[in-house]
Parts: structure tokens; sequence; C-alpha cells
């Protein structure tokens, strides 16, 4: 049974299932991040899980794992519940969206070593450096793409 699946449906439920992992995600790993942060992006990714153009979740037994956001080649969104992070949940989103989706590129937050060390070790390359986010704030972004391109 393959248990990534695409969203399609993206009532209020499903949005909120999926911002309770990213919160949970982002309080676990992004510790450079206030309270003040959190609160002001919530907007943004609730946006995000909206309208990006690929939404593929990881299903656990009632409800979703983890799940990973895909526009344009680019992962844009990967989170995994912090009660089962280390068990590949997030590997196997990343490396069915390479097979299926023809990811190359990802951006991460440079004051998030583990981000930076996973995706190394799937393949990604740091080829460029940002001193900004995307919002403008000081959070240095590293770019990265897949070291066979």
């Amino acid at each position: 049974m393959n248990r990534i699946q695409k969203i399609t449906d993206r009532d209020q439920n499903i949005s909120q299932e999926l911002l309770d992992i990213w919160e949970s995600a982002v309080r676990a790993t992004h510790l450079f991040l206030t309270e003040q942060d959190i609160e002001g992006l919530h907007p943004l990714v609730h946006q995000g899980i909206g309208h990006i153009s690929h939404l593929l979740a990881y299903t656990g037994q009632e409800h979703y794992l983890g799940f990973i956001g895909v526009q344009e080649q680019k992962i844009e969104m990967l989170f995994v519940d912090p009660a089962v992070r280390g068990q590949g949940i997030g590997k196997q989103l990343v490396t069915y969206a390479l097979h299926t989706l023809n990811v190359l590129y990802v951006d991460v937050n440079e004051q998030n070593p583990q981000a930076l060390g996973f995706y190394e070790h799937l393949g990604f390359q740091v080829y460029d450096r940002s001193e900004r986010d995307e919002q403008g704030q000081p959070w240095p972004i590293l770019h990265m793409k897949l070291s066979q391109i």
C-alpha cells in the first residue's frame, strides 16, 4: 500500500491538520524562530498549503504524519510530525517527489543544520546563499540543487 497520496481536496479540516504538523515541526526544528515569528508565518503557510501546485501527504492510521509541497521542480515545504521524525517519512516524501515530480531544487534555512544535512544526504548541494528569506526576514537561505544536474 502506498502511504503517500496527493491531496486534491484542501478543505478546512485537511488544511488545519497540515498546519498542525507544520507548527509542531517548526517548533521542534526551527529553534531560531520566536513565538511571534511563528505566528507571523502561520497565514503564509496556510496560503501556501491552499495554492501550491503539488501537495502530497504521508498517511498514518488515522491522520497525516507529514507532507511535502512542490512548485515547478522545487520543494517549497516539507514537514514531518516530530513524534515520527527519524522514521524515514521525510525521505520517502522527497524520494517520491524526485521520481514523480522531477524535483531538482530546495531552499533551506541556514540556521536549520538538520535540514541541511538531510538534503545533503539525499544528494542536494548548496549552489547559492541569500542573506534574507523570501519575506525579507534576516534568516539566511541556502539554495540547493540535486548534485547530478
